[in-house]
């Protein structure tokens, strides 16, 4: 072709049969080019062109060779065919969507997806949550949730993002009138993000606290420290105590709460780094120190993601996996103490009377939303970056099982420390563990004091709260940006993601503030209990049946064998109908039923704290039927039931990303229209239309003989 364009055709003798040879343009049929435009041809896909396209291409080569376009024409389809890889004969394809950006590799995304679903939850909240359920029998629900909710959601989630390759807000293109499940995923994630960050920078400030020969929670010889207090280290005497010197063995009878006995750790913890309230309105005092803290989370995190996926992709490395050393190292070391096999067995060991409860079972499903990140926009977020054919099915059985391992492996580690201090005191393994973030913040670091080089462990316990919480943070903050920039879809906005990304950790990094104040805790753990447990159950839920019953789930299984090359399971897809939105919908139903209202140890929260608790788990589940109604309104139609049906009709832009990947229905249509990106049309004998692309980016149609 670059020698001669008529070569090219007699190359092709059944077209050079049945057109004849090409007659060269006139110089009056390339006169209506626009100074400055420039042609640009499409790639084509794996399919045989057809003999029409094939004509209509080699005639504008032909008709670009003699206007001297030739050089630019090769330039722009190079640039064409690395970007969209679609070459028929080439072997391997880059795939790639440049101007969003994808994964360097896919073992980044893989750790990026551990990173989010291993979290702090899996350290602080799920022995927590088997510590107040009954032990080993909480090990039931969670893997039935797991098994028939979990890792269906998971895969569901993961393959709705990398389909379309959009965020949370632009998969609905599937469905417009459920954008409001976007819009509920990232109010989500936005409480979450917030009060998260604050739970990493507690643990920023243990660390640099643990950078002492002695740990300030060790003794009870600190300004801060009460009478009440006795410490595991304090056989000796009592100091700050007017009672009588205390032997280990009577160390159980003070643990009482009627003698009021504390710790060195609970009081550090509560009296000096919370410097607590005696209420959730009374806000006191900014805590410097924990604002600081904070002001260093939120600059890691932005740090980490100020070239998205790209930077965040390499960080991962580190962040997911040092983690395991940690672990490791800690459970070596937990299960060599004396008294660890107590604590361990009373992890595994069943109350079966408690999973009868439906409380139980509700936070079994609560973790396991929690846990794998099911509901917060995340995982379609992290999967939109995917190259279209990645197996994401494999991914997140692999993913999925990574997390509940890992919630269990922390387990041990956890109640193996617990049952060695328990030996200690003499006590039940149940005595000595707080409830809520305590559990990690106080009962743990006691546990560290009884241990050689006490300060070294530590600083090992903390960098690993930190490294676990910065892989979760990371996705929440990318999720939001993700949403914004692709909402917005623009060149400029994509080229100041980077400004994006500080403005919403500044956003963050402001809204936090609250939660380092004196009644932070109280916030915190209100935003916890409410913000997200049962409104992610459903979204979860309404995202299975708009899915699966209003886009249909024929067509969606299609989609999923034209990405991955075949369909989804037989159990997926009998869990996606009928099992998970069923057992969503129960789950949620006993919830409401044996609710309690939230507490923090003896405090009882007032009522008007329970009712914002409410307007935060609503505020997410209310973008849905809002934005619903709006999509009615803007929706053409002349009855309600016409405009229904086109609000839930796919956008005429659903569908895979790159032109190369628009195969079967999605494949270009005949009809133009401007909303539609590049198509491919026959050429008339006469006179045909090919799409070009002028400088300024915008599609239109010009005629061929140009």
């Amino acid at each position: 072709v670059n020698e001669r364009p008529t070569r090219a055709l007699s190359a092709c003798p059944g077209m050079a049969a049945a057109h004849g040879p090409v007659v060269p343009s006139s110089p009056e049929q390339v006169s209506h080019l626009p100074e400055g435009k420039t042609l640009s041809l499409p790639s084509f896909s794996r399919t045989a062109p057809s003999v029409s396209l094939a004509e209509s291409v080699l005639k504008v080569w032909h008709d670009a060779y003699n206007s001297d376009l030739l050089p630019q024409l090769t330039a722009q389809h190079s640039l064409a065919v690395v970007q969209n890889g679609a070459v028929p004969s080439e072997a391997t394809k880059r795939d790639q969507k440049l101007k969003r950006g994808n994964w360097g590799n896919q073992i980044e995304f893989v750790l990026t997806s551990v990173g989010y679903a291993v979290g702090l939850g899996n350290v602080w909240r799920f022995p927590y949550l088997c510590y107040r359920n009954g032990g080993g029998a909480f090990m039931f629900p969670y893997f039935i949730m797991l098994i028939f909710c979990g890792i269906p959601l998971f895969f569901m989630e993961l393959s709705f993002g990398q389909f379309a390759s959009q965020g949370c807000l632009g998969v609905w293109r599937v469905c417009p009138l459920f954008k409001g499940v976007g819009y509920g995923m990232m109010v989500v994630s936005t409480y979450i993000g917030i009060y998260y960050n604050v739970v990493i920078c507690i643990a920023f400030y243990y660390f640099f606290s643990s950078m002492t020969p002695v740990l300030p929670w060790a003794y009870c010889n600190n300004p801060w420290n009460t009478p009440d207090c006795v410490g595991v280290l304090d056989t000796g005497n009592l100091t700050n105590s007017s009672r009588p010197i205390a032997r280990p063995s009577n160390l159980s009878h003070l643990l009482n709460h009627t003698l009021q006995r504390t710790s060195p750790s609970e009081e550090y913890w509560r009296l000096y780094v919370l410097k607590l309230s005696d209420d959730i309105g009374n806000f006191g005092e900014v805590q410097l120190p924990l604002l600081g803290c904070l002001g260093v989370s939120w600059v890691v995190v932005f740090l980490c993601l100020i070239r998205g996926v790209k930077s965040s992709g390499k960080v991962v490395y580190f962040t997911a996996t040092f983690p395991y050393v940690v672990l490791t190292i800690l459970f070596v070391r937990g299960v060599t103490l004396e008294g660890a096999f107590t604590g361990i067995m009373y992890y595994l060991t069943p109350q079966w009377d408690k999973i009868l409860e439906a409380k139980v079972w509700g936070d079994a499903a609560s973790q396991i939303f929690y846990s794998l990140g099911c509901a917060w926009g995340g995982l379609i977020t992290m999967a939109s970056y995917n190259k279209f054919h990645n197996n994401c099915y494999r991914d997140s059985v692999i993913i999925s099982i990574t997390n509940c391992a890992t919630s269990v492996y922390a387990g041990f580690v956890i109640f193996s420390i617990l049952g060695f201090m328990a030996n200690h005191l003499g006590v039940d393994v149940s005595r000595v563990a707080d409830h809520g973030p305590g559990l990690a913040f106080v009962a743990y670091p006691e546990a560290l004091t009884l241990l050689p080089i006490s300060p070294l462990w530590s600083l090992l316990f903390f960098f690993m709260l930190i490294l676990l919480g910065l892989g979760t943070q990371f996705c929440l903050l990318e999720t939001l940006v993700t949403a914004i920039v692709d909402e917005v879809g623009n060149e400029w906005i994509l080229q100041k993601k980077t400004y994006v990304t500080l403005g919403v950790a500044v956003a963050g990094f402001l809204l936090g503030i609250p939660l380092t104040s004196q009644a932070g805790i109280y916030w915190l753990l209100l935003m916890d209990n409410y913000a997200a447990s049962f409104s992610l159950v459903i979204i979860s839920c309404i995202m299975c049946v708009s899915i699966m019953y209003i886009y249909g789930h024929r067509s969606y299984f299609q989609d999923i064998q034209m990405m991955l090359g075949f369909p989804p399971p037989l159990f997926f897809q009998i869990c996606w109908r009928f099992v998970s939105p069923a057992i969503i919908f129960f789950i949620l139903i006993f919830t409401v039923i044996q609710y309690r209202p939230i507490t923090y140890n003896h405090y009882q929260y007032p009522g008007w704290a329970v009712a914002i608790g409410f307007l935060m788990a609503l505020s997410s589940v209310l973008c849905i039927p809002v934005y619903a109604l709006f999509q009615l309104c803007r929706t053409d139609g002349n009855t309600l039931l016409q405009r229904l049906k086109n609000a839930t009709k796919p956008s005429r832009d659903w569908g895979p990303a790159l032109l190369e990947h628009r195969t079967g229905r999605y494949a270009p249509t005949i009809a133009p229209s401007p909303e539609d990106g590049f198509e491919v049309q026959p050429l008339h004998p006469d006179k045909a239309q090919i799409p070009m692309v002028g400088s300024n980016g915008s599609g239109r149609l010009q005629d061929s003989r140009i």
